[in-house]
């Protein structure tokens, strides 16, 4: 559950109950004065229990530690209202406060989803299997507003924070040039590729998560440290391959709309998962509302690059090659 990376810096291993990602990889750097947590798992009494665990294991005070999250998901950002107190400081993007300030529920995104074709009846079963509902935040803790190249500095670590939006919003990472380490949250995943999903009009998420990647390519990272799955080092090498990844995708999307106008749903039925079921309707509802908005991100990006067009029948959107 507990492993030493570096001197004074650790990995504890939070399991996600109710998800397929199995654990967070929540990470502590220790220090006299005040140590520092990135991320920390769902608001859920199992995560609770093995973060507090891991850190007593470590001699952290819970009482003298602050918290980086690296973007809003319910698995990285949901326990943090049962751990800050009045003397914490939670580091966190502005794109994302701005999302908890202006918060109107999952209506908009429900709309959004059923006008690009998810069946009705199977919105509200999606909703409620969604962890971000069954185990997010019940209160929001002030929060300290962090940007691009503002630093975190404790124990014997100046963490440069690396704006990196496409996973989210306002996804950001930490970098320490020194060690050569890069917290990636979930911007790199090793094994498995993050999700990229389209929630909402007006945005082109795929085309941030390709330039983020390109972004942080140059730098010098020695050892990535993921939000889930195992660590590693191959870290332009992985870039590259996400990168091949999402042009692989793009293509399959390409060919799925060479036999006609289709709408999100039907088009992310048609892709290829790495899912163990019989086939499309034997996916867990969460996981074909996953799919259908990683589908969506892809067709917002083709449509912008003007390689497919849509439009609009009977309130549903529908995409065709142009």
């Amino acid at each position: 559950m507990v492993e030493e990376i570096a001197q004074d810096l650790f990995r504890i291993k939070v399991p996600l109950p109710e998800t397929p990602l199995k654990y967070l990889n929540a990470y502590a750097v220790r220090s006299p004065e005040r140590s520092l947590v990135v991320d920390t798992g769902l608001n859920h009494a199992v995560c609770l229990d093995a973060l507090q665990t891991g850190l007593d294991r470590i001699g952290i005070d819970p009482a003298r530690c602050d918290y980086f999250i690296t973007h809003l998901h319910a698995d990285h950002f949901g326990l943090i209202t049962r751990l800050a107190t009045d003397d914490t400081r939670v580091y966190f993007n502005r794109p994302e406060a701005e999302i908890i300030e202006n918060w109107q529920g999952f209506g908009p995104m429900l709309a959004y989803i059923g006008r690009n074709g998810f069946p009705l009846k199977r919105l509200k079963a999606a909703l409620n299997a969604h962890p971000g509902s069954k185990f997010g935040t019940d209160e929001v803790p002030p929060l300290a507003l962090m940007a691009e190249g503002d630093v975190i500095r404790v124990g014997g670590y100046a963490f440069e924070c690396v704006e990196t939006p496409g996973h989210t919003r306002g996804h950001t990472c930490l970098y320490a040039p020194e060690q050569r380490l890069f917290i990636a949250g979930d911007h790199l995943l090793d094994g498995i590729t993050p999700n990229i999903q389209s929630w909402a009009e007006g945005r082109n998420p795929l085309k941030q998560y390709l330039e983020s990647l390109a972004k942080v390519r140059p730098y010098d990272v020695d050892l990535v440290l993921p939000g889930h799955r195992r660590l590693f080092s191959r870290f332009k090498a992985r870039i590259d391959q996400l990168i091949a990844h999402h042009r692989s995708r793009l293509d399959e999307v390409l060919n799925i709309l060479a036999d006609g106008p289709r709408n999100g749903f039907e088009v992310a039925a048609r892709m290829r998962w790495d899912i163990e079921a019989l086939d499309w309707d034997a996916f867990p509802v969460a996981q074909q509302w996953f799919a259908t908005g990683e589908a969506l991100a892809h067709l917002r990006y083709l449509e912008e690059e003007k390689k497919i067009r849509r439009q609009v029948t009977d309130g549903v959107v529908q995409f065709e090659r142009g």
